[in-house]
């Protein structure tokens, strides 16, 4: 019996649109490939419209989530908190590189817990650059801090990746079982990169700072705005605890906090709202789609099959497997869509405990291996070349063979010994 022409096209179609987003030709950003790839499939006839649009509003919760989130890091780095908490971390380290790189990880690891990895990526990475310039050193271990923290961190809370939300989904577990889920593992995740990146640049991070960096004062804007931080993450911790989707929460008092702020500085809101990455929103979209035409296609009854085969095996051999198996498929096709993929399948395999642990790991964690394998890290690089650095595909995977590997195995034994108690 042939083959259905849309059982090739379709899948081919899907993979080239997810090669062209990590190869990017000519320069054109990741979004237009994925887009186009997904508008290519409806305008074939491969999915049905109503199909597609049905699996853009399923994204719903994660666009609103991003939208707040963007917004507010946006609306922190108008008003100078980024560059106040950079310029503090530099004169806070005396002179030493060292306690520099541990200032820079850990104020990384803040913003990536309560503020998303996105943020790191975006905001915070051309924040870092700029204060780290004026005190003339090497740039490097300052951003891969920005840049490997922000998956290594971001499983410390529900809010801290949108790829959470696309795991998890409807199924989100409640705050308290999150925390002591993901408590232990997130810390040993955090050490380990820690410790590697330590390691890999030990001689840069033995030199001096020789440049004074003048103090940064935050005005009274900024500090609303920490007010303001304060408050959503409070909400938000309130809304993960109640099982509730966090989009909705997450955009309205990002709306609220910036009109206050608009209102108290008397500023453009339009200014603050096209400095937003809307092509960000495009591009998961677009992901939505592509995952769905997949799944129409019988592509998970593939992963579930994987899925109970690892499940036959003994319990913490199978989390180990599986964390590893999909933190390394991550760089293949990137983690949002692989979470989409991951997501569906444990949820129609009602797969939970575990293995469900291991698969978030993997999906946060294993993305520190290249720069292909997640969001956060694809908008580093962007955040990179627009201040003129560029960071090779070699450069980061030196670091990333060391550093992914010993985080990931700590925190899937983490995760294994928390299952246990």
């Amino acid at each position: 019996m042939p083959i259905p022409v849309a059982h090739i096209l379709l899948p081919a179609i899907v993979a080239f649109s997810i090669v062209l987003m990590l190869v990017r030709p000519r320069g054109i950003a990741e979004v237009w490939w994925i887009a186009g790839g997904a508008l290519f499939l409806v305008v074939l006839r491969l999915i049905p419209l109503q199909l597609a649009g049905r699996a853009v509003a399923e994204g719903a919760d994660v666009y609103l989530f991003l939208t707040g989130m963007m917004l507010l890091a946006e609306l922190a780095r108008e008003q100078g908190v980024f560059d106040w908490v950079s310029a503090a971390a530099v004169r806070g380290a005396k002179g030493s590189c060292l306690r520099l790189f541990l200032l820079v990880y850990a104020v990384g690891t803040v913003v990536t817990i309560f503020l998303s990895n996105d943020a790191t990526a975006v905001v915070l990475t051309p924040a870092i650059l700029a204060v780290i310039r004026k005190a003339k050193i090497s740039p490097l271990p300052y951003l891969f801090a920005c840049a490997l923290i922000a998956n290594a961190a971001s499983f410390v809370l529900p809010i801290s990746n949108p790829a959470n939300l696309v795991v998890f989904h409807a199924g989100m577990p409640p705050l308290a079982q999150w925390l002591f889920a993901f408590g232990v593992p997130s810390v040993l995740s955090v050490a380990a990169t820690y410790a590697a990146m330590r390691w890999y640049f030990r001689k840069d991070l033995c030199q001096q700072i020789e440049c004074e960096v003048a103090p940064v004062q935050l005005a009274s804007g900024g500090k609303l705005v920490l007010i303001g931080l304060a408050l959503i993450v409070a909400v938000l911790l309130a809304a993960s605890a109640r099982r509730k989707d966090l989009g909705l929460p997450t955009c309205l008092a990002a709306l609220v906090i910036t009109a206050v702020s608009m209102v108290t500085s008397r500023s453009n809101p339009l200014k603050l709202l096209r400095e937003i990455s809307w092509g960000t929103i495009l591009l998961v979209a677009g992901l939505f789609v592509m995952v769905n035409a997949m799944e129409s296609q019988g592509a998970l009854h593939v992963t579930q099959a994987w899925l109970a085969w690892a499940q036959r095996l003994e319990p913490a051999t199978g989390a180990l497997v599986v964390g590893f198996f999909v933190g390394v498929a991550n760089n293949l096709v990137n983690n949002l869509p692989l979470g989409l993929i991951v997501g569906g399948t444990i949820q129609a395999a009602h797969v939970q405990g575990l293995l469900t642990h291991a698969v978030m790991i993997g999906v946060d964690l294993g993305p520190n291996l290249s720069v292909t394998g997640s969001l956060a890290t694809i908008l580093w690089l962007l955040a990179l070349r627009r201040e003129g650095l560029e960071v090779s595909v070699w450069e980061f995977l030196k670091l990333g063979m060391i550093a992914m590997p010993m985080a990931l195995a700590a925190a899937l034994g983490g995760t294994i010994l928390m299952a246990r108690l």
